[in-house]
């Protein structure tokens, strides 16, 4: 009788699971259009005619389809799900040569994956530099109706924030991979919601510098995105960071801001006056509308890290029932220093797993792998490294030839799991030549796995960047950071075991490291890259395979480049 019992019941659940689950279909058209996203006019990667691209909203358990198809004239495309595991579905986690062929123009592909973690997502191209294009949207998923969140809010906004060029991601590129190099520069202007200004000053009449004052209207491409508020309520901020190049430091002025979320995780909340944000992350805010109803206020984000050239991005924080053209009565918030890095280390300490809701990390790990970043040169052009390998990606993808044992796809050699103790990170590379290569890292399946990314000087003397870097396919314990050179035996034991972040993006610090731990239990490959666009088209990533051979329902045409269809069936049967 209790067996009869227990197959009703699992019926009854996966009736009730299916009902819940929806499936949620698009069908999208990338291709180059005309947009002002500054006020200067200029060229956009748009879907479906918009920029950024269209908002996914979905909950915990759908099945998003999305059919993709390349308008763009003269090259591929793919889109990266930004922060979903793809569990079960690793070739459309849309990595071009790893995880998929790139999308030709005029070919459609579908996208079919699940989400299954309620949190603040993005997705952006990862194809080339089409990130700097505008090839980017927000993706947001939401937990079942019948589970409430750790907090309360009333009403919630979605700021995506980018920077901007006005010179195009192709000449971009060409640059970066010039004789002698040429680099991109600073961005223009940066974009919330793909609105920004650059030859006029929502704040003019609080700057030192003779620029123009906005006169916008609504429907101007670049006009601010206003976020109309009530006094005295409680609202969410979901804020992404899809930036090409900037570090960001947000502020919205004279509202503490308490986060809740980071990448899609709950963590400790806590209360901070404006807050980093780095390429690849995102975040969830709470703010009460607490001050003056009479007054209007500033959103601000400024540029982190780098010495500022580019001007703050601003919208107006609108209590209701004022006019939205209402502007602040004070100057926009003042950020930190731009290399106030131990401002920003205070920040990134501050980000706790939420206890009894995050779960915590094994207790000890099965592989340590060690990558050192470092700026190099190959033949005189200028690239980034790894264990002084600086990436280049295989006309394969690495999911097709690893499951269907295709050879001389890519370099098979182990990569080097570390680097030599004696390298001095605060002064430049002693030998700067570096070589290029495509091995893969081959993680044995559910193993804990722990990376120690090690930053250092570049070429230039007293010149080290901030990396922000993202693991597809996984969350990730963040263990620590540190200053200086990882050793092992002292810094092991600073390790946070008890409460660490889970995360997918992490950031390194100029001269300094970051640990982190995470399980290989998602069978595919998976990149591990700087999240920089410039840095991880000049080579700033590795790749990670794991339990390829349990990967099933692979779409043929997602890995027959590089190869003929005949080649491809021959070794797969």
């Amino acid at each position: 009788m209790s067996s009869i019992l227990g197959i009703f019941l699992f019926l009854y659940l996966f009736l009730l699971s299916s009902i819940s689950a929806n499936n949620r279909e698009y069908k999208w058209r990338v291709e180059y259009m005309h947009w002002c996203p500054d006020g200067v006019d200029n060229v956009v990667i748009a879907i479906n005619g918009q920029f950024p691209g269209p908002t996914i909203r979905a909950i915990v358990g759908d099945t998003i389809f999305v059919h993709l198809t390349n308008n763009l004239p003269t090259e591929g495309a793919v889109i990266h799900w930004h922060g979903i595991s793809q569990s079960g579905t690793p070739w459309a986690d849309g990595t071009a040569s790893i995880s998929q062929c790139p999308i030709n123009p005029g070919e459609t592909f579908l996208y079919k994956f699940k989400v299954d973690q309620a949190g603040t997502y993005f997705y952006h191209g990862h194809y080339g530099m089409q990130r700097s294009a505008g090839l980017y949207g927000s993706l947001i998923v939401e937990l079942p109706k019948d589970e409430k969140e750790a907090f309360h809010y009333d009403g919630e906004f979605t700021l995506l924030l980018s920077d901007w060029w006005h010179k195009s991601s192709h000449d971009q590129q060409i640059d970066l991979s010039s004789k002698p190099f040429r680099w991109i520069g600073e961005p223009q202007s940066l974009l919330m919601n793909g609105r920004g200004q650059f030859n006029c000053s929502l704040a003019a009449q609080f700057s030192k510098l003779p620029i123009p004052q906005c006169k916008l209207k609504g429907d101007e491409q670049y006009a601010p995105q206003i976020l109309n508020v009530h006094p005295n309520k409680t609202y969410r901020l979901r804020v992404a960071s899809s930036t090409a190049l900037s570090s960001l430091n947000l502020a919205i002025g004279g509202h503490k801001m308490v986060v809740v979320e980071a990448d899609g995780n709950y963590i400790q909340p806590f209360s901070v006056e404006n807050m980093d944000i780095y390429s690849g992350e995102s975040y969830s805010i709470l703010f009460k509308t607490d001050q003056d109803p009479s007054n209007n206020y500033w959103i601000s984000i400024s540029v982190r890290g780098r010495k500022p050239k580019t001007p703050q991005g601003l919208t107006i924080l609108n209590y209701i029932p004022n006019f939205a053209t209402k502007l602040p009565n004070s100057p926009p918030p003042l950020p930190p220093l731009w290399n106030d890095y131990n401002y920003s280390k205070a920040f990134s300490n501050k980000i706790f797993g939420l206890m009894g809701l995050s779960p915590k990390p094994p207790v000890r790990q099965n592989r340590r792998i060690l990558l050192l970043n470092t700026q190099n040169r190959i033949e005189g052009y200028i690239r980034w490294s790894i264990n002084n390998i600086s990436l280049v990606f295989p006309t394969t993808p690495y999911l097709g030839s690893i499951k269907h044992s295709i050879n001389n796809a890519f370099d098979t050699t182990s990569p080097p799991n570390s680097f030599s103790k004696n390298y001095n990170i605060m002064k430049p590379p002693p030998n700067p030549n570096s070589t290029y290569g495509n091995r893969v890292y081959m993680l044995k399946f559910n193993t804990t796995i722990d990376i120690i990314l090690q930053n250092a000087n570049a070429l230039a003397e007293n010149e080290s960047d901030i990396h922000p870097w993202h693991l597809h396919g996984h969350n990730f314990w963040v263990l620590g950071y540190g200053d200086g050179k990882f050793v092992h035996k002292k810094d092991v034991k600073k390790f946070n075991l008890k409460n660490p972040p889970l995360r997918n993006t992490v950031v390194i610090f100029p001269y300094g490291w970051t640990a982190i731990r995470f399980v290989a239990n998602n069978p595919g490959v998976w990149a591990f890259h700087c999240h920089i666009e410039p840095h991880l088209h000049l080579g700033m990533g590795v790749v990670f395979a794991e339990g390829v051979h349990l990967v099933k329902n692979v779409p043929n045409e997602a890995l027959t480049c590089g190869l003929t269809e005949k080649m491809f069936v021959k070794n797969k049967h």
